[in-house]
């Protein structure tokens, strides 16, 4: 069978498939299998939590490779699978830099601030905040950031749930996506309530496998209907969409010299803000060592990026067999490219096996960024500045999960409002905030001596409150089409992602708000450099 041919067939099928998305009852008892075994999964390992340490950072029993995995699959979210596959497969050569902005963001977090933070740390990013600053303020600052950078995180997860359910179900109307939304959810606080960190690693290690088998799985049967000839593919693309341009350069972000400016400003959102991302940054406090740190960093690293040149396959594959029209009218829009590809290659069977794995790669980052929120508050907020450092584990954990439902209603009313947006570029939103409101705090703590308390909440207090605020003023929220409110116009903001503004002001806040007042113990300043460069002293304060 030649690609013509496949073409051809694949474009009917496309059609019968944003009706009746194959065979419903087929996707959703494949489906349903993976949400049982990871539920399986989660009741069994919530019977080792007993402390604080099992619920924040599961007992510190993970090996390198375990936690490797795990990060994979916390950093794999629904933009990496759903999102991404489906910017390249509308905009080709544009949708692709988001799978190079995201592995370069990896990197940046890796060589820049991990292990830092790991020898530092004990649970959240706010210990190593405030290890050498004014812990109460400097601990509230961080609490309120690490919450909006999760609940816009969840966002994108929640948007991607309602997506792909919708689509497996094929149900397009707006209500039965909303039902679904606010199903998701519930399951998520379920998940972590049971689990906490024990059972949300071990989702996210079975979900990577999963998710990083099925693409392979998938890339290699795309590149075995094209002769394994990438040029073949991309002529097949090209053929199918009618535009050569989807292999060049500015399809999305040439088109206007604000398109271009918004480029710029998407790829510093991305490039800085894996590195200020609590969810991803809180996972390396669950091996015992800085060794099996390292470790797990060199897995993440192989893993991770095989993933991102597995999408470029499969973008261009939906490009080809799918089409952008058949894409855009099924329900879930862009964010059913990856599913419906995998309808394509496989049928219902392949596709409820897709479909199951990108379910569980939502339902292990919400897990994460859920456990991340309900631990930041619990114990820097209850223990460390209400209890002041003297509060029963017990009742730190129960608070935590109480945090859970509190933090998963508002990922719910959220994913409400960004039902229909593209995940990857919802996620491209949280981390334009992660970058302006965590970067500059934890640059500045860990490499500059000079850094003050009134530095750090100018900082992160500034950073937040610009990014959000010029996210609310942008057509990310009115005035466009693809506006979340409709029908209303008060975007003043010309560009989609802040990060252009937002980032640099903070950093240039944090600097300001170091200048002059009163110097902040110098002996604390040298112990953080000791611990954060060498580890030396960061195994005591992590177990204790």
């Amino acid at each position: 069978m030649n690609i013509t041919t496949v073409q051809a067939s694949a474009l009917q099928a496309a059609d019968t498939a944003t009706k009746t998305v194959g065979t419903p009852w087929i996707n959703m008892t494949i489906f349903g299998g993976f949400v049982l075994i990871t539920m399986v999964v989660v009741l069994r390992a919530s019977k080792n939590n007993k402390t604080a340490a099992d619920y924040y950072a599961g007992g510190r029993s993970f090996s390198g490779t375990q936690n490797g995995l795990a990060i994979a699959g916390d950093y794999l979210s629904a933009a990496s699978f759903l999102g991404i596959v489906g910017a390249i497969a509308l905009t080709g050569y544009d949708g692709f830099l988001y799978s190079i902005g995201f592995l370069v963001a990896w990197l940046v977090a890796l060589l820049l601030v991990a292990e830092p933070l790991r020898n530092t740390g004990k649970f959240t990013m706010a210990d190593v905040l405030s290890f050498r600053l004014q812990q109460r303020p400097v601990r509230i600052a961080a609490c309120i950031s690490t919450l909006a950078v999760t609940l816009f995180y969840l966002l994108a997860q929640m948007a991607g749930a309602g997506a792909l359910v919708s689509l497996l179900m094929g149900i397009s109307s707006q209500l039965g996506q909303s039902l679904i939304i606010v199903g998701v959810g519930l399951l998520m606080i379920v998940y972590v309530m049971i689990g906490g960190m024990k059972g949300t690693t071990w989702v996210q290690i079975i979900k990577a496998c999963l998710l990083l088998f099925g693409v392979a799985v998938m890339s290699v049967w795309i590149l075995a209907l094209n002769g394994f000839n990438l040029s073949t593919l991309l002529g097949a693309a090209v053929e199918t969409s009618g535009d050569p341009r989807i292999l060049e350069p500015g399809l999305k972000y040439g088109v206007s010299e604000t398109s271009k400016l918004d480029f710029v400003s998407l790829a510093m959102a991305m490039v800085f803000g894996a590195a200020g991302l609590p969810h991803v940054l809180m996972r390396f406090y669950t091996v015992p060592t800085a060794k099996e740190a390292r470790k797990s960093v060199v897995w993440a690293i192989v893993l991770i990026g095989c993933f991102y040149l597995f999408t470029l396959i499969l973008g261009f594959g939906a490009a080809a067999m799918v089409g952008a029209e058949a894409i855009q009218s099924a329900p879930g829009g862009v964010n059913s490219a990856a599913p419906l590809l995998a309808y394509e290659l496989g049928g219902s069977l392949l596709m409820g096996v897709i479909a199951g794995v990108a379910f569980a790669t939502i339902l292990a980052v919400v897990a994460g960024l859920a456990i991340t929120a309900s631990a930041s508050f619990a114990h820097d907020i209850y223990t460390n500045v209400i209890c002041k450092g003297k509060s029963d584990p017990l009742k730190e954990t129960r608070i935590a999960k109480a945090t859970v439902v509190v933090i998963g209603s508002l990922a719910i009313l959220g994913g409400l409002g960004a039902q229909g947006q593209n995940v990857a570029f919802l996620v491209a939103l949280a981390f334009a905030v992660a970058a302006s409101a965590n970067l500059p705090t934890i640059v500045y703590s860990l490499f500059w001596k000079g850094f003050k308390t009134r530095g750090a909440l100018w900082s992160m207090y500034g950073g937040l409150s610009i990014s959000v605020l010029l996210i609310l003023f942008s057509p990310v929220m009115s005035g466009a089409e693809t506006s979340m409110i409709k029908g209303v116009d008060f975007a003043w903001f010309p560009l989609a992602n802040p990060g252009i503004v937002s980032i640099p002001a903070a950093f240039l806040l944090g600097f300001l708000g170091s200048l002059g007042g009163k110097e902040e113990s110098s002996a604390k300043q040298s112990e953080m450099e000791v611990r954060s460069l060498t580890g030396v002293g960061a195994e005591g304060a992590i177990d204790h």
